[in-house]
């Protein structure tokens, strides 16, 4: 909104001339949402406390100290990182950009699902919100309207195609597959942060990490002289997204200053089932898909523990973990929860070192 209002008065106002830059539009981004956050952050959270009467419901099968550390904490506080993202990207995308509206389309459909879910375990006062059909078919329905989309907009020779990391020029032309592909990307991305989401802190630091590496991304992706020099795909209007990218790293700082242990809100699949579409939306438009399996490797490794442990069970009558997700599994082995949380970060940070790798080792 402020690059169509503001640049084209350029010419009149010469330091309106900034807005032209995506870089600047970036940074703006950025902290836009964490200013709005750390204004909304309060309120939300009062208004969640006196609504939610007994906060989040806490699994009885759980972590014992869960019953102790984490009852009373309101949940949906991912509505601040989207609040926050939303309104920051519209006043600082180009918003002619169809890429823009295809990774929000996503990020707020995604983030109602995870409201209607959070808001049918408060009123039931259980842990089991929609069915796990339901919330999987609406999910697959969003995800291939959007991919649809992203298609058309992409050009052609990147339309059904999916890009291989480390090998320059390999395009695997998926055809009338890549929109099954990218349901399944977009699904599971949303799905693992949301198996991620279980301690103070711990989804938010890797989503925000994996949001970093995109920033990047999508602005070399979208820069035809960088993408030629890095002889990676290019893909005209993607660095647009780098804004929005950087709204989401915004409002998860701010979110993060409320969630830091001991939380005072939970973001529920309200944020979690919509960050994880967000990143894999912004995969999918910069041909950078199984990059983020690299890049938000950690999110696949909480993923395999919980089927690793699923089919061990119903095979054998045994578990691998003493509980899954993974990081169930180190608090029954007594691991402290900021050790757990920090221990992941630090695997997040190097999991994107590796995924940004893949850009110059070609």
């Amino acid at each position: 909104m402020l690059y169509h209002f503001l640049f084209p008065l350029a010419d009149q106002i010469a330091a309106f001339n900034v807005f032209r830059y995506l870089t600047f539009r970036t940074g703006g981004a950025m902290m836009t949402a964490l200013i709005i956050s750390f204004l909304i952050g309060p309120w939300l959270i009062k208004h969640l406390t006196i609504r939610q009467k007994g906060g989040q419901p806490i699994r009885d099968d759980g972590p014992e100290g869960h019953l102790l550390t984490k009852q009373g904490t309101p949940t949906m506080g991912g509505f601040m990182i989207l609040v926050a993202m939303t309104l920051s990207t519209v006043l600082w995308a180009d918003l002619t950009n169809g890429y823009v509206w295809a990774a929000l389309g996503v990020t707020i459909a995604y983030g109602a699902i995870g409201f209607l879910d959070d808001y049918l375990k408060i009123t039931r006062r259980n842990s089991e919100g929609l069915s796990g059909k339901l919330k999987l078919l609406l999910q697959a329905l969003i995800a291939a309207a959007a991919a649809l989309w992203i298609s058309r907009l992409l050009p052609d020779p990147l339309s059904t195609t999916l890009a291989v990391p480390f090998f320059k020029n390999t395009l695997v032309d998926l055809g009338v597959l890549f929109v099954p592909f990218a349901v399944v990307v977009m699904i599971g991305a949303s799905n693992a942060v949301n198996l991620t989401d279980g301690l103070d802190g711990l989804a938010i630091g890797p989503v925000m990490i994996a949001a970093g590496v995109f920033v990047l991304i999508s602005y070399l992706v979208g820069h035809i002289g960088f993408s030629d020099y890095l002889q990676i795909h290019h893909v005209p209007g993607s660095g647009e997204l780098a804004v929005f990218c950087a709204a989401l790293i915004g409002g998860g700082l701010g979110f993060l200053w409320f969630n830091a242990p001991p939380a005072k809100v939970f973001m529920g699949d309200t944020g979690s089932l919509a960050l994880g579409g967000a990143l894999a939306t912004v995969s999918v438009v910069t041909k950078h898909e199984l990059v983020l399996a690299i890049v938000g490797g950690l999110f696949v490794l909480e993923t395999v523990s919980v089927i690793v442990q699923v089919l061990s069970f119903k095979l054998t009558g045994k578990r691998v973990f003493a509980m899954a997700p993974l990081h169930h599994h180190f608090e029954k082995k007594g691991w402290a929860e900021p050790t757990i949380v920090i221990r992941f970060w630090i695997i997040a940070v190097v999991l994107a070192l590796i995924g940004l790798s893949t850009l110059k080792l070609r």
